[in-house]
């Protein structure tokens, strides 16, 4: 930048600075010159050191086959993470990129990028591939590991860039390809490099810890929840030829459904332990207040840009991605939409078709609807919302909505038979007393989580004085 100096004193130095013409290159931002990374004796554009986008043999699958796939909600910035591997039909993602594991997923949209959503993909969860979202760059070293990489994006020299370097209106700023090909990384002697290696690999272990503690805790909850409802579930029968063969009287099949799997002697079992449970038990639909479904708008109604389309890949039993949705509208649409597919706070979330059974409670109003996939369930004066949502989520409670819910490719919820699920109804006081327990334990869970963010902020702060000294 120029060498001029600031003479006027009611201009702050700090934030008004001077270019040379022969300065200007590709952009007229301020912020794009404001955060130019200082030069350093030995760097590298990230296109030298990695490859952007690797192009690969795309898998031969049917339209409609299931395919592994990893969007934005599926991926966590704090543990830099993949949370879950969902499955999409092969036409609604034929054509994105493919991932391995151990390599890196950028995400190149806000708010995620400047969420430092940047994700090593060490676990697909047993898959040895998946499709991912077009809102990712997938980068893969070159004689450099995918380490050493995430660590420099974690880093302010290149975070600094990349705040730069975004492009398009507020809410909804991206980071071209070419632009982010050209970041620019420290690049060390090599024993420098390989210590900063050390230190994430070093954060990805403790991590895991973080992640079995959290993980027994909120595996406690099923436990914990049929204990105090008084419900002994029976032991699932192994899987042999002889448990897997029962019989059933013409009359108990008539006018119901020709499926081995919706009469087997365990659901049987499961709804006499939910009968003998400690408290009196009444239909689902009979401490529901209300309960309606989202909304289809058609593809030709999502934008790159716009208001969050919430669908079931946006959910999950802890929360909802509002912010990473896939699918956009416009504000016109959103308004027009709004007065009926917008959920309210305390309304539970419940996926009945696809993945059923993702469950959620409504926490804060923000502007997203629903899409079809989707019910808004409002609890009448008698229960609380939290504890139906944790019974709803329950293991049990999962079965119980697959066995009523039909299709083969994908599923979809038989609604009047679930509403029809018996739900043990304590009274109130006791109702709330399980709710808050549980939310305890998911609180200790979140606390865990948050050690895993300490000590990304630790590890980072080590790297950034590793490559700059």
């Amino acid at each position: 930048m120029s060498n001029y100096t600031i003479q006027n004193p009611a201009l702050n130095p700090n934030r008004v600075f001077i270019l040379q013409k022969s300065e200007l290159e590709k952009s007229l931002s301020p912020l794009y010159y404001s955060t130019l990374p200082k030069k350093l004796s030995h760097s590298k554009k990230l296109k030298e050191i990695a490859i952007v986008n690797p192009t690969r043999e795309r898998p031969k699958f049917n339209d409609n086959d299931l395919v592994p796939y990893v969007g934005l909600p599926q991926t966590d910035e704090h543990s830099k993470s993949i949370i879950e591997v969902v499955l999409r039909p092969y036409k609604e993602v034929k054509g994105r990129n493919i991932i391995y594991p151990n390599e890196l997923l950028f995400a190149r949209i806000e708010p995620s990028i400047f969420n430092k959503k940047y994700i090593l993909t060490k676990d697909l969860k047993g898959y040895d591939f998946a499709f991912t979202s077009t809102e990712f760059y997938v980068v893969k070293g070159k004689y450099v590991d995918n380490e050493y990489l995430l660590a420099n994006f974690l880093s302010d020299y290149v975070y600094k860039q990349v705040e730069g370097k975004t492009t398009g209106s507020t809410g909804r700023r991206r980071l071209d390809t070419e632009v982010f090909a050209d970041l620019i990384f420290p690049f060390p002697e090599i024993n420098a490099r390989k210590k900063v290696s050390e230190i994430i690999t070093e954060f990805f272990t403790q991590k895991q810890k973080n992640e079995a503690e959290a993980d027994k805790l909120l595996s406690s909850i099923d436990d914990y929840l049929l204990n105090e409802l008084g419900i002994k579930l029976p032991e699932p029968p192994e899987n042999t030829l002889k448990n897997r063969m029962f019989t059933r009287s013409l009359k108990e099949i008539s006018n119901n459904r020709f499926d081995p799997f919706f009469h087997q002697n365990y659901f049987e079992n499961i709804y006499l332990a939910i009968s003998n449970s400690r408290y009196n038990t009444t239909p689902l639909k009979k401490i529901i207040s209300s309960y309606s479904k989202g909304v289809e708008v058609g593809s030709s109604e999502y934008l790159q840009e716009g208001i969050p389309f919430v669908r079931v890949a946006d959910i999950t039993d802890f929360s909802i991605n509002w912010l990473d949705a896939d699918k956009k509208i416009s504000e016109h649409k959103f308004n027009e939409l709004k007065k009926c597919y917008k959920p309210k706070i305390g309304e539970i979330l419940y996926s009945k078709d696809g993945t059923i059974g993702f469950c959620v409670v409504v926490q804060k109003e923000d502007d997203y609807v629903i899409s079809s996939g989707i019910l808004r369930i409002s609890c009448n004066r008698t229960f609380d919302n939290y504890l139906l949502k944790y019974i709803l989520s329950s293991k049990v409670y999962k079965q119980l909505a697959d066995r009523v819910s039909i299709g083969t490719v994908i599923k979809h919820l038989t609604i009047e038979d679930w509403l029809n699920l018996p739900i043990p109804v304590p009274p109130l006081n006791k109702q709330k007393e399980i709710a808050e327990h549980i939310t305890g334990i998911r609180q200790q869970a979140q606390q865990l989580k948050n050690k895993t963010t300490e000590l990304l902020k630790k590890a980072s702060e080590e790297i950034e004085q590793i490559l700059l000294g």
